[in-house]
């Protein structure tokens, strides 16, 4: 399997530094600061990078998941919110909560949601942030 990399570079202090980040394969290239991260300022943060990996991430396993169990799903669509809080002297992501909405013709809706659940627990972003409480809003069109 190949090695997906990324590269950040910071200049300057905490608050009014700038920075920016770039993936391997060159798809995203941005700015970040410390206004995009812990206000509402221009461009990406760390976090956002976080939610469109699970989001993406979730979304393939969700639809491999009902491909394996016979349902060929027309759309599934995740929007992930990651949220960034005060915890103690400093910062932590608390918990993130995944929206779904998909389109499966065929399935009933309590199948639907034992493999939404299934592909909460078996995404590999899922597995990897663990550590964080994980909601999940499964919802079948």
């Amino acid at each position: 399997m190949p090695v997906r990399s990324a590269n950040a570079e910071w200049k300057g202090d905490l608050t009014g530094g700038r920075g920016t980040v770039k993936t391997g394969s060159g798809a995203l290239d941005g700015a970040y600061s410390f206004s995009s991260r812990f206000e509402e300022g221009t461009g990406t943060n760390p976090e956002e990078l976080i939610a469109a990996a699970h989001a993406g991430c979730y979304s393939m396993a969700l639809s491999n998941g009902l491909a394996k169990a016979g349902f060929t799903p027309t759309s599934v669509r995740t929007r992930a919110d990651v949220h960034l809080e005060k915890v103690g002297e400093g910062m932590g992501i608390t918990r993130i909560h995944l929206h779904c909405q998909a389109e499966v013709p065929g399935i009933d809706a309590s199948r639907f949601q034992e493999e939404a659940n299934a592909a909460r627990e078996g995404c590999p972003i899922s597995r990897v942030l663990a550590a964080t409480e994980i909601h999940l809003e499964a919802t079948l069109l």
